[in-house]
């Protein structure tokens, strides 16, 4: 309403609004035309012409839409931030990495794509649910597993991490999510369930994945050489 009907929503407040960032603290960031002289104080102003394909309205606010805003905070944000960023939109439903891959090539030269296209590499980028998750990636491939299914659903639950050719199923649990005993026992539940269906269920909690990545490491070394066919070894 400040700026005009071709005003849009962007970068940084764009994704507060889409709920893939944390809530904005300082200016306001607004996408207008390249030839519109409107500004405000408190705002951050962009000029470009933003596309219909690029714009959407969430809560009734003209904004750019999540796979756009990704890409504008590209440049802006640090590459664990961004990937925190990728990960939420996902996680609502907003653009998948697939799409977001496609859309790179529409915006040839644009900032931000050398950096999302590093990120989204199909070798080293896994979808997680957590900064506890993105951590443990790293020991999984100085383990010398292949790279796991993410958010995958096993005998009824939802799993951090599965790898169906050994049966092996790997929950990192955080602090936050895993300390009353009804989460307690909803995890001991979680592993004795996945064990008589002859799985091999792990557990790694916040402190080890952070302080103790060699032990770690270590035990899914031995677990994966145990667990592996006798052709593959």
């Amino acid at each position: 309403m400040s700026c005009g009907p071709d005003a849009v929503l962007s970068h940084r407040a764009a994704a507060a609004l889409h709920g893939i960032a944390d809530a904005l603290t300082g200016p306001i960031d607004v996408t207008i035309p390249p030839t519109t002289a409107r500004t405000r104080p408190g705002l951050r102003v962009y000029r470009r012409t933003v596309g219909a394909a690029e714009r959407a309205v969430v809560d009734g606010v003209p904004v750019t839409t999540a796979e756009r805003t990704l890409l504008d905070l590209a440049p802006l944000l640090s590459r664990k931030r961004l990937e925190a960023a990728v990960n939420a939109a996902d996680k609502h439903d907003l653009v998948d990495p697939e799409q977001l891959r496609a859309a790179l090539a529409r915006y040839a030269g644009h900032r931000g794509v050398v950096k999302l296209r590093q990120l989204l590499d199909r070798h080293t980028f896994t979808l997680t649910a957590s900064e506890l998750e993105r951590e443990f990636l790293p020991i999984v491939r100085g383990a010398g597993l292949d790279k796991p299914r993410t958010r995958e659903w096993v005998n009824g639950f939802e799993v951090d991490f599965h790898w169906p050719e050994l049966g092996l199923v790997v929950e990192t649990d955080g602090l936050r999510y895993h300390r009353t005993p009804a989460t307690q026992a909803r995890d001991r539940l979680r592993d004795q369930t996945h064990t008589a269906a002859g799985l091999t269920p792990l557990r790694f909690t916040h402190a080890q994945v952070r302080y103790e990545p060699r032990h770690v490491r270590d035990t899914l070394v031995a677990v994966g050489r145990r667990l592996r066919p006798p052709d593959a070894h």
